[in-house]
Parts: structure tokens; C-alpha cells; sequence
């Protein structure tokens, strides 16, 4: 999905300063170096890299859950992180998180080797089980367009992002896409109580 952002806006990226922030749930060695190899083709100049971790969205990996609390403990850390990189950028100093040759590599060991065969191009491997009532929450969110409700079933077709936006939503844990069970859906009210 942002590979196919940048290509399909080649022409913005050209004489532009771009700092790549990338967010992840686990790991993620190059994230921010994906993009920037991407737009610095297309003649952007590279400022920085950042990576933040964040409560997981992937709720059909069990490897992935965290409880409350620690989402909480997340998302203070994030926000300390932003706060140290955003004095250091005033004083002219950038962050390379994910741009280097090490991050690359780690990058392809840890994620694109893992990952390749599932997101290479849009999937078609969204599952929709019998619990679907048809409430239509996860159509109004796909924004891909990705699914409809017919005969009172969501129906997914194959241009899905890997988002997971369908799947913390729905009421019933009736959709699944890398794993087989839902284990946890992400409610970011649930986790940011106290006006956090």
C-alpha cells in the first residue's frame, strides 16, 4: 500500500526533504528504510528515520499480544521517544533509524523473508467464517473498498492491504487473515483510558 503511494505519486517526491517515521508492533529493522530506498528513487532527500512501537493491530498472532497495561507502558515510551527525537531535531540533529545497511539486512531477515509470500501484492486470503452476522462495520472501515455485504455475509475480494482494520472491529471475531483464530482485537479506547 505505500509502495504503491509513492509510485503512483512519483512526481511529488523530487526536490522534497522527507523524514520516514514507521511504526511496528514487534520488529521492525528497516521499516522506514523501505519507504525512504523508495523515495529517494524518485529524487526526495532523506532526513531521517524513526521507528516507534506501538500496541500490536494484529489480532490473529498470538506472538504479537501484549496486555493493557503493557500497551499503556507502549505508548508512554513512544510518546518519550518522540519527545527526545523532536529537541534533537531542533538542534540539527536526525534520527537513522532503519536507514542504514545493518537495518536492511536485519529488515530481510526479520521481516521480508517471513512475510514475502504474504505481502507481495494485495491478498485475497481475507477469511470470513460462519460467525458473520453481516453488520456491515467492516465494509465502512475497509479502505480499500474491499468488502461488501451480500446475502447478510460480508464478502471479501482481492485488494486487501493487510490493515486489519476489519478485523478489530468486528463484533462477532468473524474474519481472520494470517492466523486462524482471533486472539485479541486492538481497542484503542480500551488502552488509552485517562485522557491518555
Amino acid at each position: 500500500m505505500v509502495r504503491d503511494f509513492i509510485t503512483s505519486h512519483s512526481t511529488l517526491w523530487n526536490g522534497k526533504q522527507v523524514f520516514c517515521l514507521a511504526t511496528m508492533g514487534l520488529f521492525s529493522g528497516d521499516g522506514a528504510g523501505c519507504a525512504a530506498r523508495l523515495l529517494k528513487g524518485y529524487g526526495a532527500e532523506i532526513l531521517g528515520g524513526l521507528h516507534l512501537k506501538m500496541p500490536d493491530s494484529i489480532c490473529d498472532i498470538k506472538l504479537l499480544k501484549r496486555s493493557p497495561e503493557e500497551d499503556r507502558a507502549l505508548i508512554k515510551a513512544a510518546d518519550d521517544k518522540i519527545d527526545h527525537w523532536a529537541e534533537k531535531i531542533k538542534a540539527g540533529e536526525w534520527p537513522e533509524e532503519g536507514l542504514r545497511a545493518y537495518h536492511r539486512l536485519a529488515g530481510l531477515l526479520g521481516q521480508r523473508l517471513w512475510f514475502s509470500g504474504k505481502t507481495k501484492d494485495y491478498s485475497d486470503k481475507l477469511n470470513i467464517s460462519e460467525a458473520c452476522v453481516g453488520c456491515g462495520s467492516c465494509a465502512s472501515l475497509c479502505p480499500m473498498g474491499n468488502l461488501s455485504i451480500q446475502g447478510r455475509k460480508a464478502v471479501a475480494g482481492g485488494r486487501c492491504t493487510m490493515c486489519y482494520r476489519c478485523l478489530n472491529s468486528c463484533p462477532k471475531r468473524a474474519i481472520t487473515l494470517l492466523g486462524k483464530k482471533v486472539i485479541q482485537q486492538y481497542n484503542c479506547d480500551m488502552v488509552l483510558k485517562n485522557g491518555r
